[in-house]
């Protein structure tokens, strides 16, 4: 089975200016304002939290994230929990307090919920605060002091939401504008090989020019004013993001550039030739290093597995969320199915890693044959394949699941020798039918995907009620 990452090993880590504001003011919790702080927000934590859903339940904008029965059954007393260890719990490390807050803001932007609805909650949980604290406290001093002491914690704790809220969000806005760049490029060996032949015609035109007897103005042969140029600043960069060879790109051409502003002007032809040697070697490192750029792009950065060449994982949360958008506007369902391979690891030690890796593109044939146009198909990790089902219920969902499941267990892999190899897959089916958080549908796939393991291989669960927990913790790239 694939290793399963934590969410905290995707964090960055903590601000320590806000880490020493949160040792400072749970240092306060520890005086008596502080314990006046947690008798009041124990005494009406159920009133505060009536009235926090309330005004939100009230904004037509929270419809779309909100539902009676949720908030009744699960966002009520998840708010009191939040509320009793921010205020009314022991000492908490700092570090410990502020990873909660951050984890809120997370699912607060995984959802969509607007921040100002969040802080217009926060708004009126601090002043019917105020409110109970001045009728408990013994003295005005004391009351100013717990007054303090909530509007502080409080502040702090929006102020780390709001932080892990925007970058998930910048995270999300940059990686679905990288799945609009891959859904652009249709043949990634064509463009590569269009590149190239750009990137040869720009060092021809620079060879004719440094061996005529006049070469002519300088900023025309500029690698930055040519075609290829002008495509990797302005495309070449956004599909490929922020890597090693990209700087080392940027920085090349950055140095063809310079040196030939340095020493064309004035140059005699062997200064000519010795620079055009020198932009010469360093056009090649380019070449060598876009040949790899576009290898990973149309393998594994731009969204193509490279074993099976199917989505891989970074692109989930995109497809998911705008399948969470679409039910949200249209009512139309949709599904999640977990699919991992029976028996893998077996395979690999007995036939070795090669025919593992035949048996993993085998099944991704499958899986592209026997799914519909408009379904998604990731490679998650491993073995394992995560299929996203749009526009299906429950009973159009499973009925999928078993086709799929009937299919590879029909289908062996064959053997260089001419014998089968029989594979089969344990699948998970969750059907979005609750809040709008992607997450959850795919961990509650992922726990049925577990149930079918546990109940014998090669087969479907759904999942239905409370499922255990599958092991570890999912961790989705924002």
């Amino acid at each position: 089975m694939p290793s399963r990452s934590t969410a905290s090993e995707a964090r960055p880590p903590a601000d320590p200016r806000l880490l020493a504001r949160w040792e400072q003011y749970i240092a306060g919790t520890r005086s008596p304002a502080g314990t006046l702080v947690a008798e009041a927000t124990t005494a009406t934590a159920p009133a505060l939290v009536d009235l926090f859903y309330a005004e939100l339940l009230g904004d037509r904008r929270a419809s779309r994230f909100l539902d009676p029965g949720q908030v009744q059954e699960r966002l009520k007393p998840s708010l009191r929990r939040w509320l009793l260890q921010l205020l009314a719990s022991p000492p908490a490390e700092a570090e410990a307090l502020h990873r909660l807050q951050e984890h809120v803001g997370q699912v607060h932007a995984r959802i969509g919920i607007p921040m100002d609805l969040v802080g217009r909650g926060m708004r009126l949980l601090k002043q019917r605060l105020y409110e109970d604290i001045r009728a408990r406290a013994r003295d005005q001093g004391q009351a100013l002091e717990a007054v303090i002491l909530v509007d502080a914690l409080m502040d702090l704790a929006l102020e780390a939401m709001g932080r892990s809220y925007a970058s998930s969000r910048d995270a999300a806005a940059e990686l679905d504008g990288s799945f609009r760049l891959f859904s652009l490029i249709q043949n990634v060996s064509t463009e590569r090989e269009r590149q190239r032949a750009l990137l040869l015609s720009w060092e021809n035109a620079l060879l004719y020019a440094l061996t005529a007897e006049q070469p002519g103005p300088v900023e025309p042969l500029l690698l930055s004013r040519s075609e290829f140029g002008l495509w990797f600043m302005h495309k070449g960069l956004a599909s490929f993001g922020d890597t090693a060879e990209t700087r080392e790109v940027s920085q090349l051409a950055a140095r063809i550039d310079a040196e030939l502003r340095q020493r064309l002007p004035a140059a005699d032809a062997a200064a000519r030739r010795a620079l055009l040697d020198d932009v010469r070697g360093w056009a090649g490192r380019i070449r060598h290093l876009v040949a790899m750029m576009f290898e990973g792009i149309g393998d594994l950065e731009a969204g193509r597995d490279a074993l099976p060449r199917l989505l891989n994982r970074r692109f989930l949360p995109t497809v998911l969320r705008r399948e969470v958008a679409l039910q949200a506007n249209t009512g139309r369902q949709f599904a999640v199915l977990m699919l991992d391979l029976d028996h893998f690891k077996a395979i690999n030690d007995r036939y070795g890693h090669e025919t593992g890796d035949r048996a993993l593109q085998h099944v991704a044939q499958l899986l592209e044959e026997n799914t519909r146009s408009s379904d998604y198909l990731f490679r998650y990790g491993g073995e394992e394949f995560v299929v996203v089902l749009g526009s299906v219920g429950r009973t159009e969902a499973v009925a999928i699941a078993n086709a799929l499941r009937r299919t590879l267990e029909q289908n062996p892999l064959p053997l260089p020798d001419g014998g089968p190899l029989p594979l089969t897959a344990s699948i998970g089916v969750a059907v979005q039918d609750g809040p709008p958080d992607y997450a959850r549908v795919l961990a509650r796939a992922d726990a049925a995907m577990y149930q079918a393991k546990r109940g014998g291989r090669n087969r479907v669960v759904v999942a239905d009620g409370d499922l255990p927990e599958p092991p570890g913790q999912r961790a989705l790239r924002r």
